[in-house]
């Protein structure tokens, strides 16, 4: 009796490859996945993974140079994995990447090949941008089906969602893909039809109201940049929640807009009952998307992005405003991996 409830209560175990400032894994663990590693390279964000992650044994290095039998001796000691998550660089397969081939961080995905032999996890989670799925990439995804069925697994089909539809307050497709050990994952659902949408009201209207240069003292991420008048200007033009650029008159409209219908979300307004746009490392910045808050005459804070992004209030944050920006706009939203959960139960208790 002992026996079994030890085991029903057993928390499946995960590595987190790509594990940035660590959205994954907290989404994981939301979900009652026991994360025991962690591989990323860049310096700053491993410092908000540890902030967050302690008990992870994180490396902190290229992954090209990672040796997956050190760390399968130094993690697992004879212990299963169950599952690996795998969130490459979205960068060498966005839509604004135009220049196919140009970008060699596109390979870094077939390093999960190598990860997948050695550590032999029971399921494979591979999240990413839908632009994976452009036919320029078809031969790398080709590389990586038989990579991976060279080891024992079965890539099932990519999955477009939208993160909007599994209770994150912001529109952003995502590609995901499962692998399974011997047998065919399970279907991913195409939305979580248990979940009201949550808006940009319920994720940041309990917000202090700002306006540019202020801080909210209580909180260290919840504080406006410093806006030119010119752009305070702009934006008294720009009518709240979901007014654009169009709006502008003629003598304040920047000059490379004029006669131009381009890039048309640039000083736009979110809208309070709707979700937000996709959010990147730009998300501060009131140039370079619909990044200006519906009402206060200024750009999102750092607080309000990583609401957007479903991060807890109690989630620390290390570097500089541009460093914990690229960050955010860089996760995973954790309320996605973790509404994903159930489908990884399934396909890990048809396992063997």
């Amino acid at each position: 009796m002992r026996t079994e409830s030890k085991k029903a209560t057993r928390w499946p175990t995960a590595v987190d490859l790509f594990s940035g400032c660590g959205a994954v894994t907290a989404g994981l663990k939301a979900a009652r996945f026991k994360v025991l590693a962690a591989v990323d390279n860049d310096p700053v964000a491993c410092l908000t993974y540890r902030s967050n992650h302690p008990s992870v044994h994180l490396i902190e290095e290229d992954i090209v140079r990672v040796d997956p039998q050190e760390l399968k001796d130094t993690i697992l000691t004879g212990r299963k994995l169950d599952l690996m998550a795998v969130c490459a660089p979205c960068q060498p397969f966005s839509s604004h990447q135009r220049i196919a081939g140009k970008d060699d961080r596109a390979q870094l995905i077939l390093q999960s090949i190598k990860f997948a032999r050695i550590l032999n996890p029971k399921v494979i989670l591979f999240e990413n941008v839908p632009g994976l799925t452009a036919p320029r990439f078809d031969k790398l995804r080709a590389r990586l089906a038989q990579g991976l069925k060279d080891a024992g697994y079965l890539v099932g089909s990519p999955t477009r969602l939208d993160a909007a539809e599994f209770g994150v307050p912001q529109r952003r497709a995502r590609c995901i893909m499962l692998a399974s050990k011997g047998q065919p994952p399970p279907p991913l659902p195409e939305r979580n039809w248990t979940r009201t949408q949550e808006t940009v009201r319920t994720a940041i209207g309990d917000l202090k109201v700002l306006q540019s240069g202020q801080a909210d003292p209580n909180d260290v991420l919840h504080f406006a940049r410093v806006h030119r008048p010119i752009a305070e200007l702009r934006l008294q033009h720009i009518p709240k929640d979901g007014g654009s650029r169009d709006s502008l008159p003629s003598h304040l409209q920047l000059k490379c807009h004029k006669n131009h219908n381009g890039h048309p979300d640039v000083y736009g307004r979110m809208r309070w009952d709707a979700v937000a746009p996709t959010l990147t490392t730009g998300c501060t910045d009131l140039t370079r998307g619909r990044y200006a808050h519906p009402r206060d005459d200024r750009a999102l804070t750092l607080r309000e992005a990583a609401r957007l992004q479903t991060f807890p209030d109690d989630y620390k944050f290390i570097g500089s405003s541009k460093d914990i920006a690229s960050q955010i706009g860089n996760a995973v939203p954790m309320r996605l991996i973790a509404q994903l959960a159930p489908t990884l139960r399934i396909a890990l208790s048809k396992q063997t």
